[in-house]
């Protein structure tokens, strides 16, 4: 079992997430300021993005490569993929908030979200692949 901090290292802030929309959603990458660029208004100031950057770094969700010889930039991207992420976020969820039980939890969306008729029908097929 994770102990807290390891848990809170693999989990990611909303602010944490934005950038990593941003670097899933680009083909290769990023500099702090191409990031910068692409962030939602109000865009962060530059060293904001850098200390999330950093924090990344230091959690494991990024790495980076320096440019070419003579260029301090630094261009960052993901070490995992948006996929892998939202399937360790969603076994935690299910671990810590429903006993590790997918039944209990999907009880719990199925309760909490209105689901259209056809909704359902879909999902039924889906569980029966």
């Amino acid at each position: 079992m994770m102990t807290r901090r390891n848990n809170e290292e693999r989990t990611l802030t909303r602010s944490e997430m934005e950038i990593m929309n941003i670097l899933w959603n680009n083909e290769g990458a990023m500099s702090t300021h191409e990031i910068q660029e692409k962030y939602p208004e109000p865009q962060p100031a530059y060293s904001t993005i850098a200390t999330f950057l950093k924090i990344l770094t230091k959690k494991g969700f990024v790495s980076y490569r320096k440019a070419e010889a003579g260029n301090k930039t630094f261009y960052f991207y993901p070490l995992l993929t948006r996929q892998k992420y939202m399937s360790q976020f969603m076994q935690e969820a299910k671990s810590t908030l429903f006993g590790n039980s997918l039944k209990a939890m999907l009880h719990f969306f199925a309760q909490s979200e209105e689901i259209s008729e056809e909704d359902i029908e879909e999902l039924i097929r889906m569980i029966k692949k």
